[in-house]
């Protein structure tokens, strides 16, 4: 037996007050939301008739896998609630926004409980979930061993293992097969993804990468037309989802470009909408507007910096050309299957880990073409970003090729969907109707987010 579960557990056990504070200490700078932290001690249960579903996804790219599934699990079971959990409030957010109407009254969200043994229990004796899907790569090992010892059928789904973390599990491989071997089903978004798994002791198939399947990202009507209207006839470049060190960059090659693109416009968006202030200092002599602030890209305005949440799709529907940020730096990257749904052509630095499948089909099919910085970073970017816009054609062609691969696995959800509601136990005979489907919850009223609960904890 490996003694790093316990050891783990022990542990998470000292570090409650410690992790307290944190908590406290992230809600100061507004990475949390103080009325809700109880609910990180497992508080907060408001768990509904029928059978519940729990969907765990970390941050906003797994909560964004998660949105194609559902719809269909809804379709599939009339009666089944579903409880989401996240660690951000960042994802909690754009999850409020992304829920179909009609599915609002059966899919409510929670913060999930630090990985400490008595919140976790207390969470799981609050909401008794009837399964459980984790999203990716979440694998907090108390909560899943005990969810596991409740008798909660547990699921792994679009599951990403990394070579640098199947290198950290696999110095503890018997712990790595204690947390892994307690999924029933893992569906790998990767047949390397799947291989990893399977050595670190997970019985891995790979079905397909939900994130082929997601919607592309929605933009406000009214915002669009707006944004069309002040920034016709200007080039238009994006920088998006960028991380620290990228903006500067960003901003050098507009410098260059901006002598052979007249009126050209250079719009960021930060992964992080709260470092708006920090970009926008990056500017210099440069006229700048930051949205966050109520600012729009008027004609004199040189650099625009979107720091909201949730726009992307936005920006990605006006822009001639999106770089994709994470990717410059060693980060791993973000999604480019965001811009290739909507036409927009994609260029990506070196670092593309984290979506190395998904970046390997785009660059196969020609729609993705890779920034390499070498000594001059800014100088790479802006003569990948001034070709597309001197070349029209090449970037349809281009965002054709990416549209096309993008459109991959449709019929996917469908099936994941069909492989989770498999995993749930039968529902009782009093609540099967006479046409044998299955009666539909009550639906509760107001937004899928928690009501304020007692702070003890």
């Amino acid at each position: 037996m490996s003694l790093a579960a316990p050891l783990w557990r022990w542990t998470a056990a000292l570090l409650a007050p410690v992790l307290r504070l944190h908590l406290r200490r992230r809600a100061a700078r507004g990475k949390e939301i103080p009325e809700r932290i109880p609910e990180r001690f497992g508080h907060g249960a408001a768990r509904p008739p029928g059978r519940l579903l729990w969907l765990h996804a970390a941050s906003v790219g797994e909560t964004l896998s998660i949105l194609p599934l559902l719809g269909p699990l809804a379709a599939r079971d009339p009666g089944l609630s579903v409880l989401v959990t996240t660690g951000t409030v960042t994802s909690a957010t754009l999850l409020a926004r992304r829920i179909p109407p009609g599915l609002a009254g059966r899919v409510l969200h929670r913060f999930v409980p630090l990985d400490v043994p008595r919140w976790v229990a207390r969470f799981l004796d609050g909401w008794r979930p009837d399964a459980a899907v984790f999203v990716e790569s979440e694998l907090w090992p108390n909560l899943i061993a005990a969810a596991a010892r409740r008798g909660v059928p547990l699921c792994l789904v679009n599951a990403r293992m990394s070579v640098r973390s199947a290198r950290w599990w696999a110095r503890a491989p018997g712990f790595a097969r204690g947390v892994l071997a307690r999924f029933r089903l893992v569906l790998a978004q990767s047949e390397a993804d799947a291989a990893r798994l399977r050595a670190l002791g997970a019985a891995a198939t790979c079905p397909g990468n939900l994130k082929y399947a997601a919607p592309p990202l929605p933009a406000d009507g009214a915002d669009l037309a707006r944004l069309r209207a002040l920034t016709a006839g200007r080039p238009i470049w994006l920088a998006a989802s960028t991380h620290p060190g990228e903006e500067a960059v960003a901003i050098a090659a507009h410098r260059r470009l901006a002598a052979l693109h007249p009126g050209l416009l250079t719009v960021i968006v930060p992964r992080h909408p709260d470092r708006g202030p920090e970009v926008a200092a990056l500017a210099g002599d440069l006229p700048v507007a930051r949205r966050a602030e109520g600012r729009e890209p008027d004609p004199d305005v040189a650099l625009y910096v979107a720091d909201t949440l949730g726009e992307l799709g936005l920006f990605y529907r006006v822009a001639a050309v999106a770089f994709i940020g994470g990717s410059l730096v060693p980060h791993g990257g973000q999604n480019p299957l965001e811009p290739a749904r909507l036409g927009c052509p994609v260029l990506a630095g070196p670092h593309t880990w984290n979506f190395a499948e998904i970046v390997a089909r785009l660059e196969a099919a020609g729609g993705l073409t890779r920034v390499v910085p070498g000594e001059d970073p800014a100088g790479a970017l802006a003569e990948a970003v001034s070709a597309m816009l001197t070349s029209p054609g090449r970037g349809q062609g281009q965002a054709g090729a990416a549209l096309r691969v993008a459109a991959d696995e449709a019929g996917l959800p469908d099936r994941v969907a069909e492989a989770i509601l498999a995993l749930l136990p039968a529902p009782p005979a009093d609540a099967v109707g006479a046409g044998g489907c299955v009666a539909a919850a009550p639906e509760t009223s107001g937004p899928p987010v928690s009501r304020k609960v007692d702070g003890s904890d």
